[in-house]
């Protein structure tokens, strides 16, 4: 698939997603949360593989970006607890301002529609992104760096709807 053909099948999710009520969004959060540890040891098997793939072709800096730990995919299911916490934004009225008219104008928070994210070597990102993007009620697709599509394909197909990924 391309990008563009993902991206365009992204936006069958978006008016599910921008009219789910917070309790749905929030269980799912949960949902990927429990998922993300359910699948660990696959994730870090790999990773691992990813690791020894890169090792030598990018810095140790990136290396240690690319890596996954135990601790580190349970700080990615806390985040996404953490977000599922937050008070849902969809709907908040962000200002109003009642006219002489007696006319009401409100600014009232709404999905973005679909998001595209490109970044480098973290796997750890794309959880953090995803959770965000659900609690916003927006569909999002991710391209990260070649060196971290072992564990990226995983994520996408362990039934974690929060990872679609694209490889460049």
């Amino acid at each position: 698939m391309t990008t563009q053909e993902i991206l365009q099948a992204a936006q069958g999710a978006k008016m599910p997603l921008a009219l789910a009520d917070a309790d749905t969004k929030n269980a799912a959060l949960e949902a990927m949360a429990v998922a993300l540890i359910a699948a660990s040891d696959k994730i870090l098997e790999a990773n691992q593989r990813d690791l020894d793939a890169a090792r030598g072709r990018v810095s140790d800096v990136m290396l240690d970006r690319l890596a996954l730990t135990p601790s580190r995919l349970t700080d990615m299911a806390k985040g996404m607890r953490e977000v599922a916490a937050l008070p849902d934004p969809v709907g908040a009225v962000l200002s109003r301002v009642e006219r002489p008219n007696g006319m009401v104008i409100e600014k009232t928070a709404v999905p973005m529609g679909v998001i595209a994210i490109i970044y480098e070597s973290r796997p750890n990102v794309t959880s953090d992104a995803a959770a965000l993007a659900l609690k916003a009620g927006s569909p999002w697709s991710f391209s990260q760096a070649v060196s971290s599509s072992r564990v990226m394909d995983l994520m996408s197909v362990t039934g974690h709807p929060s990872f679609r990924s694209l490889h460049r």
